[in-house]
Formats: C-alpha cells, structure tokens, sequence
C-alpha cells in the first residue's frame, strides 16, 4: 500500500512539473508596433513588428517594399495621462 501512495505520488509530481513546465509567456502582438512593412507581398497593413523607423527601412532595403505607419497605431484613441489634483 505504501509503495503505490509513492507511485501515485511521483506521477503526480511529474505530471504537475510538465503542466507548469510547459507554460510559456505570452508573446507580444506584432500589430501592436508602430511601423509596419508594405508591399505587394506584404498586403496592407503589412508586418507590423517594428518599433523603430530604422528597423522597418533596413527589413525592407533591396525589396519592393516601404514603410508606413500601423494603422492601429495610428488611429487608436490617445492615452491621456491622469491629472494631479491641487
């Protein structure tokens, strides 16, 4: 009887650690970057995983293909920062 209590423990344990084990982060939204990439293979609005100008133009260097702004980007509703009471 003890034996099998410790069985059934150990594949508990093991079961438990691959669940846990196994969750990752999330990842982050690539339409949530300001830049994206666009061209005929693209579509619109493109690939928008770049945070920075630079980083779209050197992705799109030597290919049929510009950047623009993330539409989400840029018609999201402006973050207003609280104001401090006096």
């Amino acid at each position: 009887m003890r034996r099998t209590n410790w069985a059934i423990l150990a594949f508990a344990a093991l079961g438990t650690s691959w669940i846990v084990g196994s969750a990752s982060p999330a990842a982050a939204d690539p339409y949530d970057y300001p830049w994206c990439i666009q061209g005929r293979q693209e579509g619109y609005p493109g690939y928008c995983g770049y945070q920075t100008y630079q980083q779209c133009q050197a992705s799109a260097s030597g290919r049929d293909a510009y950047c623009g702004i993330n539409p989400r980007v840029a018609f999201s509703q402006q973050r207003v920062a609280p104001r401090a009471f006096r």
